[in-house]
């Protein structure tokens, strides 16, 4: 189990970091800042995969516009879905991808959104990291989201020694204390984004740059 004071002060220097250089939050958080409900996490969520936070997040309105619950969005046809989240990455895909979990939703759940992992992840396309956002930004239920930022900081910090973000989210389970679930995606996304980044990192702007052991980093700024 990772030192719980240790993730405090993780988190709080990330946080402080971000703070400075103006991070916003990742497009997902943003709309369930604005309305928490579990349909508008899922969605936005799919359209997030492989899309830019800005696109997601001008993607999801236009969607909610025509679409504000699951019962609208199942009558819609999935070329009007589609062309409503235009330019998201695979829209086309996505688009008959939500049409399918509307319904499924409809006619099976009672057109609420499941509250449990093993339900959402029997969804069409619905992962891991989605099924996770739903329950801890849409309900407000403890689960680790892993995405490739958190996969890859928690590599490079040496919590975790894994090689899919499947295996970190199970590794992080056991190990992390648990009041750090919900928001270790949300802060590790937007680190990774500007500061933890992919390729060659920005360790010198990091608090953690003396104590960080950056496994796997081959070249850092």
């Amino acid at each position: 189990m990772l030192d719980e004071k240790y993730v405090d002060s993780i988190f709080n220097s990330f946080s402080e970091e971000l703070r400075k250089i103006g991070s916003p939050l990742p497009s997902v958080s943003t709309i369930a800042e604005e309305d928490s409900n579990p349909y508008k996490v899922l969605a936005s969520t799919i359209i997030s995969l492989r899309t830019k936070d800005e696109v997601t997040l001008e993607a999801s309105k236009r969607l909610f516009q025509i679409a504000p619950d699951i019962n609208t969005l199942a009558e819609l046809d999935s070329e009007r879905i589609a062309e409503a989240i235009k330019p998201a990455g695979f829209y086309k895909r996505k688009g008959e991808q939500l049409k399918k979990i509307a319904i499924i939703i409809r006619d099976n759940y009672n057109s609420i959104v499941p509250n449990d992992m093993d339900t959402l992840l029997s969804l069409p396309g619905v992962g891991i990291k989605t099924a996770s956002l739903v329950l801890n930004l849409g309900y407000g239920i403890d689960a680790v989201c892993v995405d490739c930022h958190v996969h890859e900081i928690a590599n490079r910090l040496g919590w975790v020694e894994t090689k899919t973000p499947e295996e970190t989210e199970k590794r992080l389970r056991e190990i992390l204390p648990r009041r750090f679930w919900i928001p270790l995606n949300e802060l590790l996304v937007r680190y990774g984004q500007k500061i933890c980044t992919p390729v060659s990192p920005f360790c010198s702007l990091c608090p953690e740059n003396e104590q960080c052991p950056k496994k796997g980093v081959i070249r850092n700024r």
